[in-house]
């Protein structure tokens, strides 16, 4: 729904995690030109849903937890 609504204004994050749905998301904002993170697998309890939209191929930045907010900030 933030692609639908925001567009390319989107910026997605996922962070560890279980199954592919975000894996979805991300991919729906990277088709409308917005920018995606997923959590780096050093950080990870479960990098199942950042590996799943790693493989996807919509992911920019791949990032360890404590430096994902510096990455959003110049992201924007």
């Amino acid at each position: 729904s933030a692609a639908n609504a925001y567009g390319q204004s989107s910026l997605g994050v996922l962070l560890t995690g279980l199954g592919s749905d975000g894996a979805r998301g991300l991919k729906a904002i990277k088709d409308v030109g917005g920018n995606t993170i997923v959590e780096d697998p050093s950080t990870c309890v479960v990098f199942g849903m950042p590996k799943a939209a790693i493989e996807v191929g919509c992911v920019d930045e791949i990032v360890p937890l404590p430096q994902i907010a510096q990455t959003i900030l110049r992201m924007i």
